[in-house]
């Protein structure tokens, strides 16, 4: 099976790596968060692949961009819900900080990414 064009760049893959997390460390939040913060940071994290995806779908450089700035815009998002399931003891502080590492992983490579088309 051949690599759709936009699973060869990095920050999708790193990103999508990401999202898969988040989803598997929010199975363990309490139930009463199911509606609440588990799903803003699974939407939040989905957000970041799909809108690489879509925004390298796009022919010109200024679409391009626009999506690439909502990927990162979600990412602070996710930074943010991380820190309040932090604050609520739903993670720990090592959760935490593989979270705040990855999150800023994908905010460099996408970064990179966005400028490189600009």
């Amino acid at each position: 099976m051949e690599l759709k064009t936009y699973e060869k760049l990095v920050a999708w893959q790193e990103s999508f790596s990401l999202c898969l997390w988040i989803y598997k460390i929010t199975k363990n939040f309490p139930a009463e968060e199911k509606f609440a913060l588990i799903d803003q940071m699974r939407r939040s994290a989905q957000s970041i692949p799909m809108n690489i995806a879509e925004g390298n779908a796009k022919r010109s450089q200024k679409d391009k961009a626009r999506y690439f700035e909502i990927g990162i815009g979600s990412l602070d998002e996710l930074h943010c819900q991380c820190r309040i399931a932090l604050g609520l003891e739903y993670i720990d502080q090592v959760i935490f900080e593989k979270a705040n590492d990855h999150i800023h992983r994908v905010s460099y490579l996408l970064n990179k990414l966005r400028s490189s088309i600009l």
